[in-house]
C-alpha cells in the first residue's frame, strides 16, 4: 500500500506508463522527447554519481580506534586521489543493490575523475559526454601518475564531441604516449598469452566441423585478413576452381563459406602460392621463384598520424584510423610483410578543384586525413574506408566550373547518403572538414576534426552570421 493506493505488479504499472506514448505524437515530439530521455538519463546517474562521492567524502578521517582487522583508510583511486575507510563499501553496496567489488570500483573511477580528470569530470556534469565512457578513460589512466595523467585530462576533454569509440581511442592513444615504457611492457607480457588451438572432436559440435582459435600479432592479424579476403575473393570469381577444391559450396556459396574454404587453403602452403600467383611454373632456377615470390609480395599504404618530433627520434605514438593507437615500432612491424612505398607528408591545409563530377583520389585522401571518420553526426572510425564522396553543394552540369574539390567534399556511408539524398538532409560545407547539419525534423549538428557537436539557437545564428553568403 502507498498513500492508500495499490501499486500493483511490475506488468500493471507498465502497463499503465503505456498511453503516454501516445499515437498522437508526431515525429517532432518523438526527436525532442529522444534528446531529453538522453540528458534525463545522464542526469539521474550523475546523481547517483554525486551521491557515492558524498559517501566516500563522509568516509575520508580514520577510524576512531584502529583494531587488527577492523576498519583502514584505503586508496580506491590513482595516485592522488583522497583515501577513503574501506569498510564504508558494503553499505554504500547494499543501498545500490549491487556487489561490493562493483561499488568498490565506482568510486575507484569517481575519484579519479574528480581528483585526477578534472576537465573531464567538469564535461560529465554538463552532460556532455557518457558516463560510462568517462569512467573507462579513468579506469585506463590509473597507473599514470598526476603529471602524466593531466595530460590525458586536457586532450580528452578537449575532444568529447567525438563517438564514444574514437574518444576511447584518443585516451588510450595519450595513455600510452604518456609512458611508453609502460605500454612496451605490456605488449611484452602480452606476447606470453599468443596460441592458436585446434578444438577436439565435440559430440554437440556439427557434423565435419572443428573449431579453430587463435590469439596472434596484431599485424600478423591483419595479413591473415586480408590473405583470406584475397582467395575467398578468387574463389568466388573461379567457378571452375571452386567446382575442382570445393564441390559442397554449390553455385552461390555466402561469404562466410568462401572465407572459411579459404582458411583451409593455408593447410596446403604450395597450393595456396599457385593459387595467388606466388610460383612461376616456368621458372625451375630456386633464384627465379624467389624473385618471383618477391616481386607479387604485397604492397601496402598506411596513414599514420603523429607528431613530426617523433621522426627525429623522438618516443612517439602513431594512430592509425583503422588500427587505432600504436607504438612506432609496432608499424614497422605490421609491414614487415609488404613492399613499403613513402611518399611526402599530405599538406591539408591547401586544397584542390576539378571541373568534372568526380572527386580525384588526390582530394578524397586529403578530405579523409582530415575528417578520419564519415561527415556524418556521429560517424565511427570503422566506416571510413567505405565511403562515396558527396558533393555538400549538389553538383550542377550547367554549373561554374571547380564545383568538385576541397571546399565541396562530404564523405558519407552508403546508408547516410542515401538518407541525405531520399530524406531531406541538408548540409552545409563551412569549411574544408567541417560540416553543418540540419535533420529532416530541424535538429542542427556541427561536425569537424573534433567530433559531433549539439548546437543552441545562438550557436547556429553566430554560424550563420560568420558563414552568411
Amino acid at each position: 500500500m502507498h498513500g492508500g493506493a495499490v501499486l500493483g505488479t511490475p506488468a500493471e504499472a507498465w502497463a499503465r506508463r503505456q498511453p503516454s506514448l501516445s499515437f498522437d505524437y508526431v515525429p517532432a515530439d518523438v526527436l525532442a522527447r529522444a534528446e531529453w530521455a538522453l540528458k534525463d538519463r545522464r542526469q539521474a546517474m550523475l546523481e547517483e554519481y554525486d551521491l557515492a562521492l558524498a559517501w566516500a567524502d563522509l568516509h575520508g578521517e580514520p577510524p576512531a580506534v584502529e583494531v587488527e582487522g577492523g576498519d583502514r583508510l584505503v586508496r580506491l583511486g590513482g595516485l592522488g586521489t583522497p583515501l577513503v575507510r574501506d569498510l564504508c563499501l558494503e553499505e554504500l553496496a547494499v543501498a545500490r543493490s549491487e556487489h561490493v567489488h562493483a561499488t568498490r570500483s565506482l568510486l575507484a573511477d569517481l575519484l579519479d575523475l574528480r581528483h585526477r580528470l578534472p576537465r573531464l569530470w567538469v564535461a560529465v556534469q554538463g552532460l556532455r559526454v557518457e558516463p560510462w565512457v568517462a569512467r573507462k578513460i579513468a579506469s585506463l589512466s590509473r597507473r599514470l601518475d598526476r603529471d602524466a595523467v593531466a595530460l590525458v585530462d586536457v586532450a580528452v576533454a578537449e575532444a568529447v564531441g567525438l563517438s564514444h569509440g574514437r574518444l576511447l581511442e584518443l585516451a588510450e592513444a595519450k595513455i600510452i604516449e604518456a609512458d611508453t615504457a609502460a605500454r612496451a611492457t605490456e605488449l611484452a607480457d602480452a606476447r606470453l598469452l599468443k596460441g592458436a588451438w585446434v578444438t577436439g572432436t565435440r559430440h554437440d559440435a556439427p557434423a565435419g566441423l572443428r573449431d579453430v582459435f587463435a590469439r596472434i600479432e596484431a599485424a600478423d592479424a591483419v595479413w591473415l585478413d586480408a590473405t583470406l579476403q584475397r582467395v575467398a575473393d578468387l574463389l568466388a570469381t573461379d567457378p571452375d576452381r571452386r567446382a575442382t577444391h570445393h564441390p559442397e559450396l554449390g553455385p552461390t556459396p555466402t561469404r562466410d563459406e568462401l572465407r572459411a574454404a579459404a582458411f583451409g587453403w593455408l593447410a596446403r602452403p604450395h597450393d595456396l602460392a599457385d593459387l595467388l600467383g606466388l610460383l612461376d611454373t616456368q621458372a625451375d632456377d630456386q633464384q627465379q621463384n624467389r624473385q618471383s615470390r618477391q616481386g607479387h609480395r604485397r604492397r601496402a599504404v598506411l596513414f599514420v598520424h603523429l607528431h613530426q618530433s617523433a621522426l627525429h627520434g623522438a618516443s612517439g605514438v602513431a594512430r592509425s584510423t583503422t588500427l587505432g593507437p600504436l607504438l612506432l615500432d609496432q608499424v614497422r612491424h605490421l609491414l614487415r610483410h609488404a613492399h613499403v612505398d613513402l611518399t611526402p607528408v599530405i599538406d591539408l591545409n591547401t586544397g584542390a578543384s576539378v571541373n568534372g563530377y568526380e572527386h580525384p583520389e588526390a582530394v578524397k585522401q586529403r578530405t579523409l586525413l582530415r575528417t578520419l571518420v564519415p561527415a556524418f553526426p556521429h560517424a565511427t572510425g570503422t566506416e571510413a574506408s567505405r565511403v562515396d564522396h558527396d558533393h555538400a553543394v549538389p553538383y550542377d552540369p550547367l554549373g561554374p566550373p571547380g564545383q568538385t574539390g576541397d571546399h565541396n567534399d562530404a564523405p558519407l556511408t552508403r546508408h547516410n547518403h542515401r538518407a541525405k539524398t531520399h530524406l531531406g538532409y541538408q548540409v552545409r560545407q563551412l569549411a574544408p572538414g567541417t560540416y553543418l547539419w540540419t535533420t529532416p525534423r530541424g535538429l542542427h549538428r556541427l561536425v569537424n576534426h573534433t567530433g559531433t557537436h549539439h548546437l543552441t539557437d545562438d550557436d547556429l545564428d553566430l554560424i550563420r552570421r560568420i558563414h552568411a553568403a
